[in-house]
């Protein structure tokens, strides 16, 4: 006996209605994006029904994808305009940066097991959680740039966005969430008294 298909626009629906709308997600392009955004196509076929629970989904390969309502806080967050461009730097999942296009931007994408490359962006986004964010990515905000990520510090991770001033990047952390780690950017271990 088959399974019958989710119904994922009502799944779309409900992922905006009952997750990022009672989070605080109220910026309209963002909730757009997010409820017009195929999430289930950027999964394997083994967990899209799946798709629009708020958490991380395993995509394999020690990869995942970062609950919705943390990818919708960070973008409300970020506040991204229509015309900028923005750097994913991540899992090499796809959906954020559909997100991102969705609302306007121009996006290039990097896998954090690449280099970081170069070019200058308005909004940088690290598409998983860091330990620390990497001074190669800081270096790619353009002036006046934003940078959103998760940071992970002693077994809790924070989202946080921030811009560099004075040569450094201050960063404003606001909500605990589950995300997982790029093992990519993790800081070697050292031992400590």
């Amino acid at each position: 006996m088959t399974q019958p298909m989710p119904d994922f626009a009502a799944a779309r629906r409900a992922m905006v209605d009952s997750q990022l709308r009672p989070q605080g997600v109220t910026d309209p392009a963002v909730l757009a994006a997010m409820a017009a955004v195929p999430r289930e196509e950027f999964v394997p076929q083994s967990v899209r029904p799946l798709a629009y629970g708020d958490r991380p989904l395993d995509l394999g390969g020690g990869k995942a994808l970062m609950p919705p309502a943390a990818l919708a806080r960070l973008l409300a967050e970020l506040q991204p305009r229509p015309g900028e461009r923005a750097l994913v730097v991540g899992s090499g999942n796809g959906y954020a940066p559909a997100v991102l296009q969705a609302m306007g931007i121009e996006v290039d994408t990097v896998d954090a097991s690449a280099g970081i490359g170069d070019g200058a962006y308005d909004i940088v986004l690290v598409d998983g959680a860091v330990e620390a964010v990497p001074d190669a990515i800081v270096e790619r905000l353009a002036p006046g740039g934003r940078l959103g990520a998760a940071i992970a510090d002693n077994g809790v991770t924070r989202l946080a966005t921030g811009r560099v001033a004075g040569g450094a990047l201050g960063l404003r952390r606001f909500a605990d969430v589950h995300v997982p780690r790029l093992t990519e950017f993790a800081r070697p271990s050292a031992f400590t008294f």
